[in-house]
């Protein structure tokens, strides 16, 4: 069988370069530190001044759960995983587990530990940013009962169980007559489900409709901005992954994930844009960001908004 190349959207893609498509979820690669490829030697940065350390975060610990290391930055402990692998440089990333350095196996563990502090800014920042991001990501979870609220198209939609309604679409219908009043949603769910329903009964039920809306949804924007970037694409998958928003097969083959459904349309629209971009240009070129603005002109902005907002965890 053909080999078919396939490009990815992470869920919160960085602008970072990565020397082949697609970054991990939640992780942030720290930039600028790389060795001389015909050099086997690290270079090593003066580590910043405490006192600028303190001014990121002070007194914060932090540990992966596969620590094997722990590095003291200003004033704030970190314990790491340390991975040996066949490359160049030292590689940081950040995540929801904590940091993880990725490192040559002839690098001494000296080296390693130096290359840390020299990075420890930029680590403690994105440890912080990525900790107050998972605060952001529970406070947004859905207690799944009547009267729960979850976002959809980038508007917050009011959840209401009604068994008695005559439902003319199957698994429930989306009330958009309520009068518009100042921090009041104006959107609300009707489900076809008892009030004595599991919160899994509620939470399936709204997942069932959603994905039916998304799937109604990435056609139609599919076949809107196909014709105008001059591609095809010839069959649209649902994803549930937990790392992908989306993935371009050269076999004009589309996965979206679902999920998108919960932000406003011009992020769903960027979404869409970028995966037949790559039905054009099969890698993250400067060529393919071009391709990208000439249908989404301010992709930046709300590849920006895809990889900052918090969603509901399900």
């Amino acid at each position: 069988m053909r080999r078919l190349l396939q490009l990815t959207l992470d869920l919160f893609d960085t602008a970072a370069p990565v020397p082949a498509p697609g970054i991990e979820e939640n992780k942030a690669v720290a930039p600028g530190y790389a060795a001389d490829p015909a050099i086997k030697s690290i270079a090593i940065v003066a580590p910043a001044p405490a006192e600028q350390l303190d001014q990121v975060i002070g007194g914060a610990h932090f540990r992966h759960p596969q620590a094997a290391r722990e590095a003291l930055l200003g004033q704030s402990r970190v314990a790491f995983a340390l991975r040996r692998a066949r490359r160049r440089t030292i590689g940081f990333s950040v995540d929801a587990s904590g940091l993880t350095v990725t490192a040559p196996k002839w690098v001494p563990l000296y080296e390693i530990d130096a290359a840390v502090k020299s990075k420890a800014a930029w680590i403690l920042r994105k440890l912080d940013e990525t900790a107050q991001r998972q605060q952001r990501i529970e406070s947004a979870r859905i207690a799944w009962r009547d009267g729960a609220s979850f976002p959809f198209l980038g508007e917050t939609v009011i959840l209401v169980l009604d068994p008695r309604h005559a439902f003319s679409d199957v698994g429930g219908v989306l009330n958009t007559d309520a009068q518009a009043l100042p921090g009041v949603p104006r959107l609300t769910l009707h489900i076809g489900l008892p009030h004595t329903a599991t919160a899994e009964q509620i939470r399936d039920a709204v997942q069932a409709w959603l994905m039916r809306q998304a799937k109604r949804l990435f056609t139609e924007r599919l076949d809107h901005y196909a014709p105008l970037l001059g591609v095809q694409w010839r069959k649209l998958s649902l994803s549930s992954a937990g790392t992908r928003w989306g993935t371009a097969n050269a076999d004009g083959g589309i996965r979206l994930n679902w999920r998108l459904v919960h932000f406003r349309m011009p992020v769903i629209d960027y979404v869409v844009a970028h995966e037949l971009s790559h039905l054009r240009v099969m890698d993250h070129s400067p060529r393919f960001w071009d391709t990208v603005r000439t249908v989404v002109p301010d992709y930046a902005q709300l590849r920006g908004q895809l990889r900052d907002e918090a969603l509901p965890s399900w």
